[in-house]
């Protein structure tokens, strides 16, 4: 008679790791944004050859680059306005990816005055800018031919056409996945690996981002306290009226950035808010003592973050 065998026992499947980062998914999205520019400019290898054998230098060790339109104002100003963009991007949101993406709260993205609008409209102006250089593209083209002279090749011109593509300005807002949201159909062994390692990058980009925040309010708050410490006219420091402005801003950003509900964030943005309330320049410049007690109190929260763990400050 044969001997029925017994299976052996099936090992059970590790759970999951617990979720140590908060989730912030329904407080925050991720933003791409690109901006693309025309340069204008191109290296002349026949100029830079020339320029080396007369010098007698080795050739490859200099380079001519020219600018294709001389000094082009409206150029100019589609170039500028797309740096100042990135720079109101930059100060919406907060790091989250080498990629390029970066993290807004939801409330700054729909906000009135908040992202979604800021950018759209800095978007319409961008474009405006790029149709009025495109205007003067041809005329400028053939101004550049006088002011490059024998530099000057029209081979190394787009047509209209093919210069307006190289002007973009597109921002897209992406859900943001929790931690713990792994939606694969994997085995469970390679999910809970998976969840792991991505559980890890959540954790390290959400503390790089608060990290962020708090680096702008040090930044801010620690010279707001060197600007305002004197007591009279024979030491009196001058500031800007952004001395305040940006101070100001940093209250707003404590609030809305405080996308983790962070209670040290938050004690943080109370004490600052109520140290900035009726603030002025003029009167910062004209009372000592006002000058006196901001600066205490803009101290007071400056050595909340001092003391944060991990940020080095």
């Amino acid at each position: 008679m044969n001997q029925a065998i017994t299976p052996a026992p099936v090992a059970p499947v590790a759970p999951a790791p617990a979720i140590n980062a908060p989730s912030i998914s329904s407080s925050a999205v991720l933003i791409d944004l690109s901006i693309s520019t025309w340069t204008g400019r191109k290296l002349d290898k026949r100029a830079s050859n020339d320029i080396t054998a007369q010098n007698g230098a080795a050739k490859g060790v200099a380079n001519v680059s020219k600018k294709l339109l001389g000094d082009c104002a409206e150029l100019d100003a589609v170039q500028k306005f797309a740096a100042n963009a990135r720079n109101s991007h930059y100060s919406m949101t907060m790091p989250w990816s080498d990629l390029g993406m970066r993290l807004c709260p939801t409330k700054k993205y729909i906000d009135a005055n908040g992202y979604e609008r800021t950018m759209t409209e800095l978007q319409t102006e961008f474009h405006r800018l790029v149709n009025v250089f495109l205007d003067a593209y041809s005329w400028e083209m053939q101004n550049a031919q006088l002011k490059l002279a024998g530099l000057f090749n029209p081979d190394e011109y787009p047509t209209r056409d093919a210069l307006a593509s190289k002007f973009k300005f597109r921002f897209v807002a992406i859900p943001l996945p929790d931690a713990g949201d792994w939606r694969l159909d994997i085995g469970n062994e390679a999910a809970s690996v998976l969840r792991s390692g991505y559980e890890k990058f959540y954790g390290d980009q959400l503390k790089t981002a608060m990290s962020d925040v708090w680096g702008r309010a040090h930044d801010a708050l620690s010279k707001m306290s060197e600007r305002l410490d004197y007591a009279d006219d024979t030491t009196k420091k001058v500031f800007r009226d952004t001395l305040v402005s940006n101070v100001q801003e940093i209250v707003d950003l404590l609030d809305t950035m405080n996308i983790t509900a962070d209670p040290v964030m938050t004690e943080a943005h109370r004490r600052l808010d109520a140290a900035m309330q009726g603030i002025t320049p003029d009167a910062l410049r004209a009372d000592a003592y006002l000058r006196a007690t901001t600066k205490r109190q803009v101290d007071e929260v400056k050595r909340i973050i001092d003391n944060l763990p991990g940020l080095g400050f």
